[in-house]
This record gives C-alpha cells, sequence and structure tokens, in this order.
C-alpha cells in the first residue's frame, strides 16, 4: 500500500464547512471559546462543540480548560501551513455584503497565518528583504544571508536561539491572497512578535487581519528602508 489512508480522514474533517471556517477562524494563532468560534462560524455553540470535539480528536486543534471555560488553538504551524494551502487554491468566496467586503480587503492587506506576517505586508515585507540581501529564497525555506545575520542582530533578534527552536527556522509559505510567498517559522514569528511589541502592527478586533500604524510606518521606513 503507497497511500496513508488516513489522509482521506483529515480531507473528510477539512471538507466539512463549519469546520473549515473554525480552523480559518484560529489562524490568527489565538486561543478563542467555543462561543467565540461558532460566532464567528455563524453556527450554534451546540454545534460548534460537536466541530471542536472533531477537530481535538483529529489532533488538529488543542485545547485548555481554564475555570468554566474551555479555549481552542490550532495544534501547530504545520496545520496551519496546511490551512492556507487550502485557502491557496480554493475559489475566493462570493462578497455579498459591504462588510463582507471591507472584512476581505482588510485580510488582504494584512494578517497572521497562524504566528507570522502575511497578506499583501507579509509579502511585501518578504520581498523587500529578498531585493535587500537579507534573505535569499531556496526552493522550501528562505536563508539568512551574512547582512541579514548582522540586520537582525541589530534589530533585537537572536538568530543563534532561534535556530535551535525545534520548529522549522525559516521555511516559504504560500500566501493565498498574493500567490506569492512569505516569510515563515520561527524567524517570522520572531519578526512579527517584535513587530507587535514596538507597536508597530495592530490586530482588528473580530479577524486575524493586521493593520500597520504610523510607528509601523515610520519603523519600517527607518529600519527596513520600506515604505508602504
Amino acid at each position: 500500500m503507497n497511500a496513508n489512508p488516513n489522509v482521506a480522514e483529515i480531507a473528510a474533517i477539512l471538507g466539512e464547512p463549519s469546520r473549515a471556517l473554525i480552523l480559518t477562524s484560529l489562524m490568527d494563532g489565538r486561543f478563542h471559546t467555543a462561543s467565540e468560534l461558532a460566532y464567528m462560524a455563524g453556527i450554534k455553540q451546540q454545534t460548534a462543540s460537536f466541530h471542536l470535539a472533531k477537530l481535538t480528536d483529529a489532533h488538529l486543534i488543542t485545547k485548555e480548560k481554564h475555570g468554566r471555560h474551555r479555549y481552542y488553538q490550532l495544534v501547530d504551524g504545520d496545520v496551519a501551513q496546511v490551512v492556507e494551502s487550502f485557502l491557496s487554491i480554493a475559489r475566493p468566496p462570493e462578497i455579498r455584503s459591504l462588510k463582507q467586503s471591507a472584512q476581505m480587503k482588510s485580510l488582504k492587506s494584512g494578517r497572521t497565518c497562524y504566528d507570522h506576517l502575511a497578506g499583501e505586508l507579509g509579502v511585501k515585507l518578504t520581498q523587500h528583504m529578498l531585493q535587500e540581501g537579507i534573505i535569499e529564497k531556496t526552493e522550501k525555506e528562505f536563508m539568512v544571508t551574512a547582512k541579514g545575520e548582522l540586520f537582525f542582530e541589530e534589530f533585537g533578534l537572536d538568530i543563534a536561539t532561534l535556530r535551535q527552536k525545534r520548529r522549522s527556522f525559516s521555511r516559504t509559505c504560500l500566501d493565498w491572497s498574493e500567490r506569492q510567498h512569505h516569510l515563515a517559522g520561527a524567524l517570522g514569528q520572531a519578526i512579527t512578535a517584535k513587530f507587535f511589541d514596538l507597536n508597530w502592527i495592530e490586530r482588528h478586533s473580530s479577524s486575524r487581519a493586521v493593520k500597520l500604524t504610523k510607528e509601523g510606518e515610520t519603523g519600517l521606513k527607518n529600519v527596513f528602508h520600506l515604505s508602504l
């Protein structure tokens, strides 16, 4: 037997519309309650609980209990990469309202793909670092150059420690809206966390969209020599 029969099981789980909406809602990398996810997916909480149990049993999400509430999150970046890959080949959603149009515009402008930057912001930042010789691209990952090592050190990132993490260091991730690769892995996560710490980006309250702040515009221009 050449194929793993469990692939069909995972495909069936991902193929259910409500479960797919729950997984994409969890692409912001944060923990969410069942009621929050039910609202995001447009389903009843009891229905959401059923789907969350299925996703937990399939080891696609994890949960933590704090007091009366259970909080859910994607298991890891590998699951997020699979979801992002499905999004990149899926038909764009039909826009039926001004609100939905605004939400889609925000997601395309900038968002988190689990724990790293995606959308136009993430792709443009990645492309700029390639052009500046900070990173180089291979088939499946980005490589930090000697210039990049110095740049990230001055930016306050410990590259040596990031390389020692058990996860991928600087892999490519296909962006579903831009159809180009953005930077993922431990380095992508560290850059995104630094942007949040510096208040260069901020989250939208009801989605995984992020937007560049005034401080971010200045920071990108002064540090990365990038104007957006």
